[in-house]
């Protein structure tokens, strides 16, 4: 650490600076301050004048080396615990006291003189693009952001970042007061001090304020809160260590900062092997202590509404103020928050009013062209009697949000249990054998037109031997259409994820977004493609279904909807991948379905 570039650097930004506030600034005492002026002005670089003092050309040639050269402002990610907001907008473009949090980072580090801000984006993107123009910011695409943390967006920063001083920044901080400066004379992180115990990441110092060690959780101490420092000297160290570590599988949910606590604590050299820069140690890095709640770091919605209260009652989010009506409550009285796994149509919450907890569901993009919600309404109200579904408290069928209740300690169904699986098909026989019906059908034949004309309105459908393959499909299609065989109230989407075992061992069929009348065994194919079943234990679901061996008629009817639902579903990705929605390797084990199952009609029939 420079002192004297301190000392400069403060009477730069505060001529009339008494050596009383120096010492208070820089953390010692009165006569140090007062022999650092001393030196600083024996050296050239300040001039005194009664009670006030001046930078020379001297102390600003000196000061050069410090400037800051730019900040990456970290906002990549989803943001989980502040859903249903984030379903919407990324947790940095959250408004705070009516400014966005990135807006206020951007003017803070602007109103310092940084104005080369780089933004590493993913999830959402599209919504900061408008910085851009009022900013003049440049992003950076992580395309990694929704399968690893952020020592990956600081990977596809380094660019930018190296052989450079660079502030680091998360877009969810909030700065009550502006921490940066033009000139920034060593390594630090911001920290506030926690009183108690702390799950924060606590630094051990010296006496200086270096930092010795990081620890996960704490109790009195000074912890990782905010905003960081890294001067080029620091980065020419790091930034090697961070690629070391970002290629070592095991490392896709680590923070930039695991990479410093193990460069520091030893552990970097163990888990990457033999590395002069690891072996080294770490590089320098201070604590920036700085006042109690002058920055925030907002957990979860929660937090945020404790300190603006803007969020307790008008958040200007659609599901939370559809919640208070439909409870007619005013939104601090919805509680508990908390993120479902996204589903690969829908994005899902829970939450509690009073005692009770409740999920809502919002329908996903591009669904509204693939679902008919009103259909669904009537699948809902048709199955009612049998008891076999969730509660839904509210539907609104223009929309397709819903509001059900949620069943604490329930699970999913488990596909490689076979009891689990006899359970399931109970279920799927008693919603056959039940009589209810709706006024509409699940027609494959047309399903399968609808989505193959959505995918090539967008672009083209990328499998090679697609032709060959949807001609093969309108076989089985032909198949179908001969067997003329009875209809059913059918759920379609019977993946193992929409049973659900309550504690009670009741089990239920929910989600009923593509129930229709259908040939029943529809459902067991579904439900066997969707588990990834191999061929045995897609026979052995059949028989689970049936209670006997199935006839020749049967086994050909289910073959024929594991083969086009798996063409369905491989279309229906094509088009999410067109709406910037990604599910790995669905697409190919769906495609394979319908390839693999279409040659076990025919090698069963030659």
């Amino acid at each position: 650490m420079d002192r004297k570039a301190l000392v400069c650097r403060n009477i730069l930004e505060s001529p009339r600076i008494t050596q009383r506030e120096l010492a208070q600034t820089l953390g010692v005492s009165l006569g140090t301050a007062n022999r650092l002026v001393k030196e600083c002005e024996a050296d050239g670089l300040i001039e005194t004048d009664g009670g006030a003092c001046r930078l020379t050309a001297g102390g600003s040639a000196y000061l050069e080396p410090y400037r800051v050269d730019g900040a990456v402002i970290l906002a990549a990610g989803f943001g989980s615990r502040f859903v249903p907001l984030t379903f919407e907008t990324p947790k940095g473009l959250l408004e705070v006291f009516g400014e966005r949090m990135i807006e206020r980072q951007i003017r803070q580090l602007r109103e310092a003189g940084v104005t080369d801000i780089t933004i590493v984006v993913g999830y959402l993107k599209e919504k900061f693009e408008y910085l851009i123009d009022k900013y003049g910011v440049r992003l950076i695409y992580n395309p990694e952001y929704s399968s690893k943390n952020n020592l990956a967006s600081v990977h596809f920063a380094k660019e930018v970042m190296e052989g450079r001083n660079m502030y680091l920044l998360a877009s969810d901080h909030w700065m009550q007061i502006n921490p940066f400066h033009k000139y920034e004379c060593f390594s630090w992180y911001a920290s506030l001090y926690m009183e108690g115990a702390t799950s924060e990441w606590c630094f051990t110092l010296d006496k200086k304020g270096k930092v010795l060690d990081v620890t996960s959780g704490g109790h009195d101490a000074w912890v990782m809160y905010g905003p960081a420092y890294l001067s080029r000297e620091f980065l020419e160290w790091f930034l090697p260590a961070l690629e070391t570590y970002y290629q070592l599988p095991g490392t896709e949910q680590f923070y930039w900062e695991h990479v410093y606590q193990e460069m520091l604590n030893g552990a970097a050299a163990r888990r990457c092997g033999q590395s002069c820069i690891l072996e080294n140690g770490a590089p320098e890095l201070y604590a920036n202590r700085l006042p109690a709640n002058s920055v925030y770091e907002f957990e979860n919605l929660e937090e945020l509404r404790h300190f603006d209260p803007k969020y307790k009652n008008r958040s200007d989010n659609e599901a939370l103020e559809l919640i208070a009506r439909v409870f007619e409550i005013p939104e601090s009285e919805i509680r508990q928050i908390r993120c479902v796994k996204a589903g690969m149509t829908n994005q899902s919450f829970l939450f509690s009013v009073g005692s009770s907890a409740y999920i809502c569901r919002i329908p996903g993009p591009g669904t509204g062209l693939l679902i008919n919600r009103r259909q669904e309404a009537a699948a809902y109200e048709a199955i009612k009697p049998l008891g076999i579904s969730e509660n839904v408290i509210y539907f609104d069928p223009e929309t397709g949000y819903k509001i059900s209740e949620y069943y604490e300690g329930s699970r999913n169904a488990d596909p490689s249990s076979e009891e689990d699986m006899s359970r399931c098909m109970e279920v799927l026989r008693r919603l056959h054998r039940s009589g209810v019906t709706v006024g509409h059908d699940f027609d494959i034949r047309e399903r399968i037109g609808f989505y193959e004309k959505l995918c090539l309105s967008m672009g083209e459908i990328p499998f090679e031997d697609y032709k060959e393959v949807r001609a093969q499909m309108a076989e089985l299609m032909d198949i179908l259409d001969h067997a003329n065989r009875p209809k059913v109230l059918a759920h379609v989407d019977s993946v193992a994820d929409n049973f659900i075992f309550l504690p009670d061992g009741q089990v239920k069929l929910i989600d009923l977004e593509y129930a229709g009348m259908c040939d029943p065994l529809i459902d067991v194919a579904m439900c066997a493609i969707y588990s990834y079943y191999n061929d045995e234990r897609v026979d052995w679901l059949i028989r689970l279904y049936l209670d006997r061996e199935p006839s020749g008629e049967e086994q050909t009817i289910i073959y024929a909807f594991a083969a086009l639902g798996g063409f369905l579903w491989s279309l229906w990705t094509v088009y999410k991948h067109y709406l910037g929605q990604e599910f790995g390797e669905y697409s190919i084990i769906m495609y394979r379905y319908a390839k693999r199952y279409y040659r076990k009609i025919f090698q069963k029939t030659s």
